[in-house]
């Protein structure tokens, strides 16, 4: 396993507002430029993971909605 997986393993555990939340955070250390080119990298690399979980959530909750839908129309 890649460094970078282990260090955003935990990622996969978290709820979509708590990945979402956290993600918003990152952006804003990132928008204030007063890191290093390292901790820019590592959060960066968070922000991709954290982005990533979101979007699975909101895939998973599209999907349900469109069972739903469909679910009805039957």
């Amino acid at each position: 396993m890649s460094e970078e997986k282990k260090t955003n393993a935990d990622v996969a555990d978290l709820s979509y507002e708590a990945a979402r939340d956290e993600l918003v955070q990152v952006v804003a250390q990132l928008e204030q430029g007063n890191v290093t080119l390292e901790a820019s990298m590592a959060l960066w690399e968070r922000g991709e993971a954290l982005a990533t979980q979101c979007e699975k959530w909101l895939s998973g909750a599209r999907a349900r909605l469109n069972a739903a839908v469909e679910g009805k129309k039957a």
